[in-house]
C-alpha cells in the first residue's frame, strides 16, 4: 500500500504499479477547483485520485479491465465521490463528452515485437517501434474532446522523440512546454503540459 496526499494506493496484479513517471506527474499536476478532468490510462488510479482532491469531477478511464477494477477498489478504500472509472481504449468511453483536463501517463517504451507480452499490461508501457504508437493516435483525437482553453498533461520519455510531442502540440493550437523531468540511466522521463490558444 503507498500512501500520498492523505490517499492510500493498492497495488494489484496484471496492473501498472505506480513508479517514477506516475510521481512525477502527481507532483507537477495542474488540476483546478472547477476542472471537469480525464484521465486515460489510469492503472491503479493513482493520478485520478490526486486530481479528484482538487477538481470538481473525475472520469479514469482504462483498456485494461483489471486496472478498472484494481482504480474502482482504491476510490472506495479513500471514499472519494467525485470520479468514476470506464473501461475503454483511449477516448471511446467518453465520446461527446468535454474536458478542462486530460492526463495521459502514456505507454511511451519503444517495443519490438519479440518484446511484447501478451498480457494486459502489455498496454501500460508498448509504444510500438518508435514508443509513439499511442501518443500519436490520442494526440490526434485530443482537441475534439478539450473545453475551448482545455490543458492537457501527458508523461512521455526522450526515448520517444518529446520534440515531436511538442512541435504536433504547437502545430494543433497549443501552448505546450516540458513542465517537470527527472533524468534516468538511459532516457529522460518529461512532463508535457500544454493549453489551447
Amino acid at each position: 500500500m503507498m500512501k500520498y496526499k492523505g490517499l492510500k494506493i493498492e497495488s494489484c496484479d496484471r496492473v501498472y504499479t505506480p513508479s517514477e513517471d506516475t510521481l512525477l506527474l502527481a507532483d507537477n499536476l495542474k488540476s483546478e477547483k472547477n476542472d471537469y478532468v480525464l484521465e486515460i490510462g489510469t492503472g491503479t488510479g493513482f493520478i485520478a485520485l490526486t486530481a479528484s482532491l482538487i477538481a470538481k469531477k473525475v472520469v479514469a478511464t482504462d483498456i485494461n479491465p483489471h486496472a478498472v477494477k484494481c482504480a474502482w477498489k482504491n476510490l472506495k478504500i479513500n471514499n472519494i465521490s467525485n470520479m468514476e472509472v470506464r473501461q475503454g481504449d483511449l477516448f471511446k468511453p467518453v465520446e461527446g463528452e468535454k474536458f478542462d483536463l486530460i492526463i495521459f501517463n502514456t505507454p511511451y517504451l519503444p517495443s519490438s515485437e519479440d518484446e511484447i507480452i501478451e498480457d494486459d499490461l502489455d498496454a501500460a508501457w508498448n509504444g510500438g517501434i518508435d514508443g509513439r504508437k499511442v501518443i500519436d493516435v490520442f494526440l490526434d483525437d485530443l482537441k475534439d474532446y478539450l473545453c475551448k482553453k482545455g490543458r492537457v498533461q501527458l508523461v512521455q520519455s526522450s526515448l520517444s522523440d518529446n520534440k515531436k510531442t511538442l512541435k504536433k502540440l504547437e502545430k494543433m493550437g497549443f501552448n505546450a512546454e516540458i513542465t517537470a523531468m527527472e533524468r534516468f540511466f538511459f532516457e529522460e522521463i518529461v512532463v508535457i503540459s500544454a493549453e489551447l490558444k
